[in-house]
């Protein structure tokens, strides 16, 4: 019994030791655990002139289920969310240009269509000529982007509080992007707290040196932030693809959080009586990121959706 006591005080210590001292490998040997858990894997490969990280795991066989996470956001945006994907099906998730450890050069563009055209050769690269694909907010605009220009390349899309659309009442995010202002731009580490509480209903509070190392990251590319912001929201706003959503012939899924800040729970009867094929899913007391607030009410909506597809 103390052999065991002292090791758990070794052990306590040593996070500890590593909170203080060594934040951000704490935070990566966290992230690494939570990727164990769903069998997911970083891989990489060339595209063009560019490497793209990614995450895999799942089942080899079978159509690749492609997710792609919002701004701000990288690969791991999936990490909670794939354990009860990755049982089923085969999950691919990208980091897109401008984020996580793909290429953030300021000189590029990071418009919806540029970003689709390079989805589509990161497809082309991974020699995947069909997927089921889906996108949560900036992500869920391209997916549904995606659906529009390659459709012969997917088998369904589902989109999570996407970007892309207006509804009939505008959101936050929307009226402040009106006035010229960036509602998830920090300006400060008390941000960090403000952001998590307009992206998530009820937001888990961030220990401060893990608040510090985010902070930090956002401080580091926020003029690229800025630009790749200006870019969505501003072909999101003023020409959104409202008129357009016809033309996706492809089965669709719309799940939305009902307290969504960023995008208004509106847009769903607009997706919803625009697209073809579609059916909705409305998750209570759940905001702008339904994989990460409600990962298990999300994903059975998602995997029965799939399982009819």
């Amino acid at each position: 019994m103390m052999i065991i006591l002292y090791l758990l005080g070794a052990v306590l210590l040593a996070v500890l030791i590593a909170y203080f001292v060594f934040p951000k490998a704490l935070y990566d040997l966290m992230t690494g655990l939570i990727r164990l858990r769903g069998g997911m894997r970083k891989k990489s490969i060339k595209v063009g002139d560019n490497i793209w990280p990614y995450l895999e795991g799942g089942r080899r066989d079978g159509v690749p289920v492609i997710l792609l996470h919002g701004f701000g956001g990288d690969k791991d945006n999936w990490s909670i969310y794939a354990p009860h994907i990755t049982k089923h099906h085969r999950l691919i998730a990208p980091d897109l240009p401008g984020f996580g450890e793909n290429d953030r050069s300021l000189d590029r563009d990071y418009d919806v269509k540029t970003q689709t055209h390079r989805l589509n050769a990161f497809l082309d690269a991974m020699s995947i000529n069909q997927c089921h694909i889906g996108g949560n907010s900036m992500g869920g605009f391209i997916a549904l982007q995606f659906a529009m220009d390659y459709p012969q390349k997917i088998l369904s899309l589902t989109l999570l509080n996407n970007a892309g659309v207006v509804g009939e009442n505008k959101s936050e995010l929307q009226v402040a992007a009106e006035k010229g202002e960036n509602s998830l731009a920090l300006a400060n580490l008390e941000d960090v707290d403000r952001l998590m509480a307009f992206v998530a209903h009820k937001p888990v509070s961030m220990p401060k040196n893990f608040k510090k190392l985010f902070f930090a990251e956002a401080a580091e590319h926020r003029e690229l932030l800025d630009k790749i912001f200006w870019q969505i929201a501003g072909s999101g706003i003023n020409d959104p693809l409202n008129d357009r959503l016809g033309e996706v012939a492809a089965p669709s899924l719309i799940i939305w959080g009902r307290h969504d800040r960023l995008i208004d729970v509106s847009c769903v009867d607009v997706l919803d009586n625009g697209l073809k094929r579609s059916e909705a899913v409305i998750l209570e007391d759940v905001g702008h990121i339904p994989m990460i607030e409600k990962p298990k009410d999300t994903a059975s909506a998602h995997l029965a959706f799939l399982a009819k597809h």
